[in-house]
């Protein structure tokens, strides 16, 4: 059931940040991500009330979904929809791979789960592998100091969705209901996306596009409804540090999309930037070390066949 729901969350949430590429510029920041989850709130909602699910919550877990609006159904993804404006949905992608390292620096501000060696190692690799991967951007000037907002708006929306994380796994161990819950949360978020856009003068307005349209319900569909419960769900089951081993393989999908359909262009820092961002991800959980010892393992067991196979 985990690698069922780790690879449906890997898939989906790959894909979504080209989809966010077509909100842009067709209407507010705030209003096309208020539509997003607003549309996701009402058919989960539905959803559950034609399963007979009550979407009656109590008070406690109210807040709960108003803190996941607020952190996980908004704020993060204004962060995420504005950084497109700057960088390729792909170094996004990247970006918000850095997830594990923020959740271990949340763990040790919120828990005071003190950070082991490997994390600290893995999160030295990771940021230096950001660092590389914006590295002609850091070195020239003008325009391209605009990328550099970009990595910023993408970090700070990074950030939110690490402490959304803790939030969710900590309702959960207190059995918050996580399909009511999630619907509420997205309902709030969307709710606080619309005042902001009218907070700002701006018109509420439907962007009658294809690509807005069609965009708008893979995001709020497969995106919001599918996507984050799955991914909230293996929260619950393996806890935010291991669930947001995701985030490492997010980048591998949406970066051959933008080559594809944004013509990002690779050059050898970005190229060994990425592999230093996933390098770094797999030493935060051990995963580089427990292929090591297979393969230790299997060097051994080949070294003790062959010694049998020799003759006496």
């Amino acid at each position: 059931m985990n690698l069922i729901l780790y690879f449906s969350t890997v898939l989906i949430w790959g894909t979504t940040w080209l989809a966010i590429a077509f909100q842009i510029g067709d209407a507010p920041v705030t209003l096309s991500v208020s539509y997003r989850f607003g549309l996701a709130a009402v058919v989960l909602m539905l959803l559950l009330v034609l399963k007979g699910v009550s979407l009656k919550i109590s008070k406690k877990n109210h807040l709960f979904a108003l803190s996941l609006g607020g952190f996980l159904f908004s704020t993060n993804f204004i962060c995420f929809y504005y950084a497109t404006y700057y960088i390729p949905s792909g170094l996004n992608a990247v970006i918000f791979s850095l997830a594990p390292l923020l959740n271990a620096f949340n763990g040790w501000l919120f828990l005071r789960n003190t950070p082991d060696k490997r994390v600290i190692q893995g999160g030295i690799v990771g940021v230096i592998g950001v660092l590389l991967l914006f590295l002609p951007q850091i070195l020239s000037t003008e325009t391209n100091q605009l990328a550099i907002f970009g990595l910023v708006l993408s970090l700070a929306g990074t950030y939110c969705f690490s402490c959304g994380n803790f939030i969710s796994s900590k309702a959960q161990s207190l059995y918050m209901p996580l399909l009511p819950t999630t619907a509420w949360g997205m309902a709030y978020g969307s709710g606080f996306l619309l005042i902001l856009t009218v907070a700002m003068g701006n018109e509420i307005l439907l962007p009658m596009d294809k690509d807005y349209l069609l965009s708008l319900l893979y995001l709020a569909i497969f995106g919001s409804v599918i996507g984050f419960n799955t991914y909230l769900l293996l929260v619950g089951r393996i806890g935010p540090q291991k669930a947001a081993y995701c985030t490492v393989l997010f980048p591998i999908i949406a970066l051959m999309l933008s080559t594809w359909f944004e013509g990002y262009k690779w050059e050898w820092p970005a190229v060994l930037g990425v592999v230093m961002v996933i390098m770094g991800n797999l030493r935060v959980f051990g995963i580089d070390s427990q292929w090591l010892n297979r393969y230790r393992l299997f060097r051994q067991r080949l070294v003790d066949t062959s010694s049998l196979k020799k003759p006496t």
